[in-house]
């Protein structure tokens, strides 16, 4: 499929979607669209930034518009639950902006903030509701949201879902919805328990899986520092000297570093943010606007806090601090090399943190490029095994990604890589940053 055009969509939609910028669907709203419209279940293995929210928004839309109903108080006929405050706004303007030509109403409602304005606009009417199970566990037990004549349900992300300790507040939410409904239901993995989440929301669903994220990772170009723990700051600072870097997202694991982080970087002039959970929600929003509209230049974050985020024409993602779990350093890179663009992921690698870059490496069955000629280069990281090469702390956060190997087979790790080294292995400031610049001119 070619064109939009050729989805059957109705006017108001098409022009929404042109308005947009869209012409050529993404696989999963070619697969999605139709089966939605005819108003079957779907299950769906998808990844932030394949297209999934305009896969489900745009049916739910149409089918609303289709058969209008009169708007009632705090009695949604959709509903969206998202795992986090981000990615539940997101869903919100992505529904603003599809809907922009029909009279549907929604509104967005997440904890972190007071309830009074949600509780206002829920008041007025919303006919499609987008929530954070917690806070909808709230205001339903607080009678401002009865979700009785819900039709549509979606659950987008479900695997961070059950990461993230949703599972009690989903199953309370269930019972309040009407059995004959669609369900809709979104992952980026199909693990045995999702899966078993799935069989019960889900009637004999459409099954759409569409490219795994890690064929994303063949797009991005993949590079590792090796780098004593108290050396990078320095390291970061000496990256961002480079022009071609120019909107990045710098990952760390825990808040009081992206904090630490940010503030390093704004005392070296370079313009930064950092987003994480214990920042207010007006905080976050205002980090994110400003780095959208390209006045912040760099956004720290934690994991969870940049789950969702979507925002086009990210150049680069450094890794600062390797993630303890190998599927999420895919979701980290995948924040760059969207709609088919091209990026770089920059990962540093300290001597503790040396067993999660083999485990990585394993879960994408690709060594990434080492570059060892920099000022700050770590032998003693670069060869870690053993012991030296896990974090202090027991259990090393190896978490389910861990392989089916168990530990890491630490022979030949030096050699490995020796033979990476015929790709290139320069300064990020001579060839690398030349390349970046060159590929996208």
């Amino acid at each position: 499929m070619n064109s939009f055009s050729e989805l059957p969509l109705i006017e108001p939609l098409q022009k929404a979607v042109k308005e947009e910028g869209y012409t050529v669907p993404t696989p999963i709203q070619v697969q999605s669209i139709p089966h939605l419209l005819e108003g079957r279940d779907l299950l769906g293995c998808a990844q932030t930034g394949t297209g999934k929210t305009a896969a489900f928004v745009l049916p739910i839309l149409q089918k609303l518009w289709q058969n209008r109903k009169p708007v009632q108080r705090g009695t949604p006929r959709a509903l969206i639950l998202a795992p986090t405050r981000e990615l539940a706004a997101q869903i919100g303007q992505s529904i603003r902006a599809y809907g922009k030509h029909l009279r549907i109403t929604s509104t967005v409602i997440f904890g972190g903030v007071s309830q009074h304005h949600q509780v206002i606009a829920l008041g007025q009417g919303a006919e499609i509701l987008v929530a954070t199970p917690g806070r909808l566990i709230d205001l339903v037990g607080q009678r401002y949201v009865n979700l009785g004549a819900v039709e549509i349900l979606v659950l987008d992300e479900a695997d961070r879902m059950l990461d993230m300790g949703f599972i009690h507040a989903i199953r309370k939410i269930i019972p309040k919805l009407p059995q004959n409904r669609q369900s809709i239901f979104l992952s980026a993995t199909l693990e045995p328990a999702v899966v078993t989440l799935a069989k019960t929301l889900v009637h004999n669903p459409v099954h759409i899986t569409v490219t795994p994220e890690e064929a994303t990772v063949d797009r991005i170009e993949q590079c590792v520092y090796f780098v004593d723990r108290e050396r990078k700051d320095a390291l970061l600072i000496s990256l961002l000297s480079n022009p071609s870097i120019k909107r990045v997202i710098v990952f760390t694991q825990m808040k009081h570093v992206a904090n630490r982080v940010e503030t390093v970087l704004n005392h070296a002039g370079i313009r930064s943010d950092a987003i994480h959970g214990n920042k207010s929600q007006a905080a976050r929003t205002k980090a994110l606007e400003s780095f959208r509209r390209g006045i912040v230049r760099v956004l720290v974050a934690t994991d969870i806090a940049a789950r969702g985020i979507d925002i086009d024409e990210i150049t680069h993602i450094i890794n600062y601090e390797l993630p303890h779990e190998a599927e999420t350093y895919v979701h980290r890179i995948g924040r760059t090399a969207r709609a088919s663009a091209e990026g770089d992921a920059i990962s540093f690698c300290s001597a503790p943190e040396r067993d999660y870059l083999r485990a990585i490496e394993r879960f994408i069955h690709q060594q990434i490029r080492v570059v060892r000629d920099h000022e700050y280069h770590s032998d003693i990281a670069m060869n870690a095994v053993g012991e030296n090469a896990r974090p202090p702390h027991k259990g090393g956060g190896w978490g389910r990604n861990r392989g089916q190997g168990g530990r890491p087979n630490h022979r030949g790790n030096s050699q490995s890589y020796g033979g990476h080294r015929r790709h290139g292995s320069s300064s990020h400031r001579s060839s690398y940053g030349q390349r970046s610049h060159q590929r996208r001119q």
